[in-house]
This record gives structure tokens, C-alpha cells and sequence, in this order.
């Protein structure tokens, strides 16, 4: 199974799958409107922007298993998206990432490009512990780690990146520049 074979629910409960989206250089994010992280959406929304019509896009999958960081409905969290950052990238459905009900993209997202750590410093090591508290619960099948967890898919398909909500967005950007 390829990544063009997932089926991902939109906001207004229709189907799609990202076969919609084949041929394009993908950031694949979930999210939380009430994060320490929620300001990366002014990041992505400006990268959006700039590189749409260049073949990019990101999606965006709501999600509130993080200490309940996403707790809207998903009318409220777009609503909230759009007045606070003036976001236009697609967002879809609110989902789990980890567990038993995990979505299937984000479990397969995850064994293409595993977990290798949130990086060096304090508020890194601060946010492994709390993370790792939180994720204990999902066992081995606590395959994001945070909020603003991004996977970054090439043109062909292919999970190219996997970036977790500490590392710096201008790594992000280079990295989808380089892949378009």
C-alpha cells in the first residue's frame, strides 16, 4: 500500500483519497489549536503561500489526543485556523494518531519514518518526558509524539522527512523547497 491509497475524511464528512493529490509535493501535519505549537500554523500558512503553486500542499488532520489540546469541533477549529492565521491549506476531519483508533495514513506515515527523538536542549528533554507520559497509554502503537508532528512526501509518493513539532521551521521550509 502506497500513500496515494489512503482514504482521508474532509471536514464536511465526504471521502477523498490522496491520490487527489498525487504528483505533489505533500506536508502531512497534525494539529491542535491550543498548543505551545499552534503558532506554527503562521509558518505553514506563509509556506502555503508561497510554494502552492509550485506543486505543494499541506494537509492538515486536526487531532486531540495531546493533553487535549484540540478540543473544537471541527467547524470550530477551522473557524478558529482562518481568523487567527488565514489559513487556505486543506484541513480535514479531526482524527487520532495514536492507539487502537489511529488513523491508518498516520500509522503508516509513522513506520515509514519512526520516531528518532525531539532534538538537544532543555525544552526538548521537558517535552519527551510529558510526551512520553501522555503516549504510554498507546503502548506500541503511539506513533506520533506531539502535536505538529510533519511528514514531508515527494512527487513520487515516497516519505522523504519527518520533522517533529521542535525542529526549526526554517528546516521544514528547505526541506520542501529541495523536494519541489
Amino acid at each position: 500500500m502506497g500513500i496515494y491509497d489512503f482514504k482521508v475524511t474532509a471536514r464536511d464528512g465526504s471521502e477523498t483519497t490522496l491520490a487527489d493529490y498525487e504528483g505533489k509535493v505533500l506536508l502531512i501535519v497534525n494539529t491542535a489549536t491550543g498548543c505551545g505549537f499552534t503558532p506554527h500554523y503562521e509558518p505553514l500558512e506563509a509556506m502555503y503561500k508561497e510554494y502552492r503553486d509550485q506543486g505543494f500542499e499541506i494537509l492538515d488532520f486536526p487531532c486531540n489526543q495531546f493533553a487535549d489540546q484540540a478540543p473544537g469541533s471541527d467547524d470550530e477549529i477551522h473557524e478558529f485556523c482562518q481568523v487567527k492565521f488565514g489559513t487556505e491549506f486543506p484541513q480535514f476531519k479531526k482524527i487520532d494518531v495514536n492507539g487502537e483508533t489511529a488513523d491508518p495514513l498516520f500509522a503508516f506515515l509513522a513506520t515509514e519514518k519512526p520516531f528518532d527523538g525531539f532534538g538537544k536542549g532543555l525544552k526538548n528533554k521537558a517535552l519527551e518526558k510529558f510526551a512520553g507520559a501522555n503516549n504510554k497509554k498507546y503502548g506500541d502503537k503511539a506513533y506520533i509524539k506531539w502535536n505538529f508532528t510533519k511528514f514531508l512526501v515527494d512527487r513520487e509518493g515516497n516519505v522523504v522527512a519527518r520533522f517533529e513539532p521542535t525542529f526549526d521551521m526554517d528546516e521544514v521550509k528547505a526541506a520542501v523547497a529541495a523536494a519541489l
